[in-house]
């Protein structure tokens, strides 16, 4: 599950091809696409106001230790090394991990999403969709380790598309998937067999899951007919963050049912 060049080619391939098709679709309607540019001025305002905030930090840090280096060096005191909590989740504790779809900036509701989650108790972190292989391997990594949690994947567009693609992945390593949640992908996907639940929200045909080989578990294909409800604010929709939020505390509420993977017949 490392980082394998060949792979982020046919990857990168595949993503260029799934936004040629979102855009020539349905899904990329007018609407859809002044969604889209708004997305793109807030994440860019976003990233401005952190590059500024972090160089002002980083200035503000330079100018303390040059002013206390000379007194700590001279009397001889040591200064204790300051280690961050670690990210890991806890061996029983539900982590959600969701992604972010095309360039890292069209997916906004995954952050909203992982806010209410924390605000109800559920560790939740957001990533890239281009990352999830690195999420992927420290999922892994995680569970060899003792971490036997419920894992739930939650991603929007290119993000749904990653999260069905690390359930696949994760299963190949042996490592259960309590819940799958996709927001509108840009093409249909089979649920593999250690995924024990997947909730499919969807705008066009083309995003269905299907069951895949030796797959048992519970598989809802939600079709939200809403015409207000685009591709590129699916992910943003109050009532549809309140289904997944409860989906997510059931999955919770299961305990250790949940880490084990699901069972097959025949």
């Amino acid at each position: 599950m490392g980082n394998d060049p060949s792979r982020s080619v046919s990857q990168t391939v595949r993503d260029c091809r799934s936004l040629r098709t979102m855009l020539h679709s349905d899904k990329f309607t007018r609407v859809s696409f002044l969604d889209f540019c708004r997305d793109f001025l807030i994440m860019r305002k976003l990233v401005f106001s952190v590059a500024v905030l972090a160089t002002a930090a980083v200035i503000s840090v330079g100018g303390c230790f040059s002013a206390v280096g000379e007194p700590a060096a001279a009397s001889g005191n040591k200064i204790a090394a300051v280690h961050e909590p670690s990210a890991a989740p806890r061996a029983s504790v539900t982590h959600v991990y969701l992604l972010r779809g095309f360039l890292n900036v069209f997916s906004l509701g995954m952050d909203s999403l992982a806010v209410e989650l924390r605000s109800v108790g559920i560790s939740a972190t957001v990533d890239s969709y281009a990352s999830w292989h690195e999420v992927a391997h420290a999922i892994a990594a995680n569970y060899k380790a003792g971490q036997r949690g419920p894992i739930v994947l939650v991603g929007h567009s290119f993000g749904a598309d990653s999260v069905m693609d690390m359930g696949t992945d994760l299963g190949r390593e042996g490592v259960p998937v309590a819940l799958i949640v996709a927001f509108d992908g840009t093409y249909t996907h089979a649920a593999s067999a250690n995924v024990a639940r997947v909730l499919n929200l969807y705008k066009g045909a083309d995003a269905m899951v299907t069951r895949g080989p030796g797959f048992h578990g519970e598989l809802t294909n939600y079709h939200v007919d809403d015409a207000n409800v685009t591709h590129t604010n699916i992910d943003k929709v109050p009532r549809l963050h309140a289904m997944v939020i409860s989906k997510i505390k059931g999955v919770r509420g299961s305990g250790a049912a949940a880490s084990t993977l699901p069972k097959t017949s025949g």
